[in-house]
């Protein structure tokens, strides 16, 4: 008997960073960064560049997609959905293409820049660093 022969079985793979729920997994590289290109899910036009943005959790409410003008002419009322996962863009100047809502209350809504679809994101006016981009409001590649 050879008591080494047990030992050989192959270790565990490791486990998905800590932040990332299963679905999102395979979007988020080891240090908490979107591996892939945040697009429109719309029109393809594309949000923000790999690397760009971090993996974040947080509960909000976001306002049913629809065109800008509409969007902030909700002024967050109506439809909605509640959205837990997103990218947190700390500078502004790191997007490749959004647009913003007018101010409603204390908040601007994130959209694309080119097609106007909507809100894909949320920035709230008293935190002036923190942009967040819902991650099943867009596409990636």
């Amino acid at each position: 008997m050879e008591p080494a022969a047990a030992a050989a079985a192959p270790p565990p793979s490791p486990p998905p960073p800590a932040a990332a729920a299963p679905g999102s997994a395979e979007l988020v590289c080891a240090q908490g960064r979107n591996l892939k290109a945040v697009l429109c899910q719309r029109c393809g036009s594309r949000v923000l560049l790999p690397g760009a943005a971090t993996f974040a959790r947080r509960e909000l409410l976001l306002p049913a997609m629809r065109k800008k003008a509409a969007a902030a002419a909700a002024g967050g009322g109506g439809g909605g959905d509640v959205v837990r996962e997103h990218w947190l863009v700390r500078d502004m100047f790191s997007f490749e293409n959004v647009g913003f809502t007018r101010d409603v209350g204390n908040v601007k809504f994130l959209v694309c820049a080119d097609c106007e679809a909507g809100p894909i994101g949320w920035h709230c006016l008293d935190d002036k660093d923190s942009f967040y981009v819902a991650l099943e409001r867009v596409a990636h590649e």
